[in-house]
């Protein structure tokens, strides 16, 4: 049964933070010795309102130096706030992206870091996120492309399970069809790729990744054949070799 992008974000996000921090924890086998939140982190403006929208842990803004930003983070879950609540000297609202609770104009900078394929309407989020920011304000948008993680999620129909798949793959919020949504409502817009894969050298972290997005659990069997299927991997490459396709896309308001 195909659920909603956003019924799959309640069912992975709304009483936990430990499938996100599973599933971020897998890139922490990157190729690019510049982490993604120093490659975000490096195009933020220095100064001025700053809002981030599906902040999640709030991850994002141990990288970043705020002495001159003043910052407030949102996301949907409970959760996930709790989390923003433990980030020094920032306003955290829970609420949904596309009915943001502030005046029009109130910021200089949106960041919308991995979060748009979770929503039904995307195009309604960009709409608020063009409406709370100031004239001049920049947008930060990351998405990933159709081709993202392509080997890590081949293995869920090899190993009868489908339905272990991101929740891009339900929507075409992607690399290649977002740039063109955000020019509906923005201006000046430009995709900029994060150059990195993922090169793992156990199966653990793998299989941790695909626990967090399966609806229901692996079944002892399903867990055998997915190790063995990463550890023949492994036996012939080395490491489990994982392709990235994320990019930032910048906009002006």
């Amino acid at each position: 049964m195909t659920i909603s992008p956003s019924s799959r974000a309640v069912q992975q996000y709304a009483t936990t933070s430990g499938n996100l921090t599973a599933r971020m924890a897998i890139h922490s086998f990157s190729t690019n010795p510049q982490h993604w939140f120093d490659f975000v982190a490096a195009r933020l403006p220095a100064t001025g309102d700053v809002l981030e929208v599906g902040a999640g842990t709030g991850k994002l803004w141990s990288h970043v130096d705020r002495s001159r930003m003043r910052l407030t983070l949102t996301d949907f879950s409970e959760a996930m706030c709790a989390h923003l609540r433990t980030v020094d000297d920032a306003t955290v609202h829970r609420c949904d992206a596309a009915g943001l609770p502030f005046a029009p104009a109130s910021f200089d900078t949106v960041v919308a870091n991995h979060m748009l394929y979770h929503l039904d309407d995307p195009a309604a989020a960009l709409r608020e996120f063009a409406r709370v920011l100031r004239p001049g304000g920049r947008l930060l948008a990351a998405v990933n492309g159709r081709d993202h993680m392509a080997e890590l999620l081949a293995l869920g129909p090899l190993i009868g399970r489908p339905d272990l798949t991101l929740s891009a793959a339900r929507n075409d919020v992607t690399a290649e069809s977002v740039p063109h949504l955000v020019a509906s409502h923005f201006t000046g817009v430009t995709v900029e790729r994060y150059p990195s894969d993922l090169s793992v050298p156990s199966p653990d972290p793998v299989l941790a990744f695909l626990s967090s997005i399966a609806a229901t659990p692996l079944t002892p069997a399903e867990e055998a054949a997915a190790r063995a299927l990463v550890e023949a991997r492994i036996a012939t490459d080395g490491t489990f070799h994982i392709h990235k396709h994320t990019v930032l896309i910048t906009a002006d308001r």
